[in-house]
């Protein structure tokens, strides 16, 4: 029996039947740059700062810990903690990413960040070395959440025209936390009366109470348009689009008009496993494995290199944990200055252009320093001068990875798929990573290191390959052009 139609309207939506019509993603990518965008990045990518400030105070703060009189942490169970945040961080993105597709966008970004929140306050009170994983895994989970989550929210809030270099900037303000997480071991172990032991305890209890405070500044976002009207919730859509752009045309002015037709798409549209497999590896194979390679690049020469950092420092050049903040800030600084100096060109030049050159950069730099340092060309200055260069184009390389990934896939599985390709990439490139230096580190030999570093570079050159032969140019294209919603009927 045909189904009656029954008709209801509002301003850019239209429902027939089981079939929605809706303009909600030109409204949004016309939009002028407002004080709501800033209002977005900034309460959203607060997310990526504070875990910024989290894997540098492990890591600045790593000697410290190893030194500690209550933990007494090995260099190789120092990796294991970082690789526990980065198991917990792949769990986390996973479960939490499903969660984030199903329920929504607001609700989870809420919820991951307060489990961060907690748990990093936990590891503070920390007694041994698996309370310390164990906590440390808690908090990773609760990141790994928030990657789906926020990735997912400011792709769908920010205009087209600007995706690139937003997201570039928002996943390389983890930085700005890593420049605020090296100044504050400074502060945290060189404190008149306060020893190294409550110093590095009392860094993460503060790092935690000020994820409690991000929760509060996030009730002021909506929640995603483009989530509502692919989840059979088109009049709320409208009504969450009419707020922003009432709220923009006050500070900008008359909008621009809308330009192109609306989307169709099925209202009681479900998404199943079969369908998250389906998009993954029978819609898109090539972004599923060009996903996969730049993800578990990156993954592993970050993770790798920045959790042991110290390390290096404490044990190649006799460097006292209480200084190790001194050599990560210029690096920190610099990683942040990548992406915010070339961002733009990823919107200019183009996606696989500058994804491709960031990552081949980085990776023959990275080479050529582990050959230096091999040799003893490289003073503890030196060594922090090279790292300094090399991720500034790494940062960006790093952030576009992840811009790839949450771009290239329909709505409906948005959040998933960024959870999907940062758990393998994580997993193949980021968990073995940190406790691999670790041991490589505890050798005590120069040769050792080298080949990790070299491992890294080639994993590097072999992503700028990849990129080459399988990306994709979604420079200033709407999502819904970049993948088609799976809930469409066109």
């Amino acid at each position: 029996m045909q189904e009656r139609v029954a008709t209801t309207h509002a301003q850019g939506t239209q429902t027939q039947g089981a079939i929605v019509e809706t303009d909600v993603p030109a409204r949004l990518d016309r939009l002028p740059w407002s004080g709501f965008h800033w209002l977005v990045i900034t309460a959203l990518g607060v997310t990526w700062i504070l875990d910024g400030l989290e894997v540098t105070l492990v890591g600045a703060l790593s000697g410290a810990i190893h030194e500690s009189p209550s933990l007494r942490l090995s260099s190789t169970e120092i990796g294991l903690t970082a690789s526990a945040y980065l198991a917990g961080a792949v769990l986390g993105a996973l479960y939490f990413g499903h969660l984030t597709d199903r329920l929504g966008r607001k609700k989870l970004f809420t919820l991951t960040v307060l489990v961060y929140a907690l748990a990093t306050v936990a590891s503070g009170f920390a007694w041994d070395f698996w309370s310390f994983a164990a906590f440390r895994f808690i908090a990773g989970a609760g990141i790994g959440g928030e990657y789906s989550a926020i990735n997912s929210a400011i792709q769908e809030l920010i205009p087209a025209r600007r995706r690139g270099y937003t997201d570039l900037v928002v996943n390389g303000s983890y930085w700005l936390g890593a420049a605020i997480g090296a100044a504050g071991s400074l502060v945290a172990l060189n404190l008149d009366g306060v020893s190294a032991e409550q110093g590095w305890r009392g860094a993460f209890i503060i790092g935690g109470v000020i994820g409690l405070v991000v929760i509060v500044l996030r009730r002021f976002l909506p929640e995603s348009p483009r989530w509502l009207m692919t989840h059979g919730q088109p009049e709320e859509a409208d009504r969450v689009v009419r707020g922003i752009e009432a709220r923009v045309e006050r500070q900008c002015g008359p909008l621009p008009p809308v330009v192109g037709p609306p989307l169709r798409l099925w209202r009681d549209h479900r998404v199943d496993m079969m369908q998250i497999a389906r998009s993954l590896f029978v819609s898109y194979p090539r972004r599923t494995t060009l996903g996969i390679t730049l993800m578990a690049a990156q993954a592993f020469c970050y993770n790798a290199i920045f959790f042991t950092y110290a390390l290096i420092l404490t044990k190649f050049y006799n460097i006292a944990s209480g200084d190790v903040g001194w050599f990560m800030l210029p690096f920190a600084i610099s990683n942040f200055m990548g992406p915010l100096l070339l961002g733009s060109l990823f919107d200019t030049i183009g996606r696989k252009t500058m994804i491709a050159a960031t990552y081949a950069i980085s990776g023959i730099l990275m080479a050529i320093s582990g050959l230096l340092f091999q040799q003893g060309m490289l003073d503890s200055v030196g060594l922090t001068i090279a790292w300094t260069a090399i991720f500034f184009f790494a940062s960006a390389a790093a952030s576009s990875a992840y811009l790839t990934v949450s771009e290239s896939f329909p709505l409906e599985v948005r959040a998933i798929a960024i959870a999907i390709f940062y758990a393998f990439g994580t997993a193949l490139g980021g968990i073995g990573g940190p406790a691999l230096f670790g041991a490589l580190i505890e050798t005590g030999s120069r040769t050792e290191v080298m080949w990790g570093y070299i491992f890294g570079g080639v994993l590097m050159v072999i992503a700028a390959i990849v990129e080459l032969i399988l990306g994709i140019q979604s420079e200033c294209r709407p999502l819904e052009e970049v993948a088609r919603p799976l809930s469409s009927c066109d």
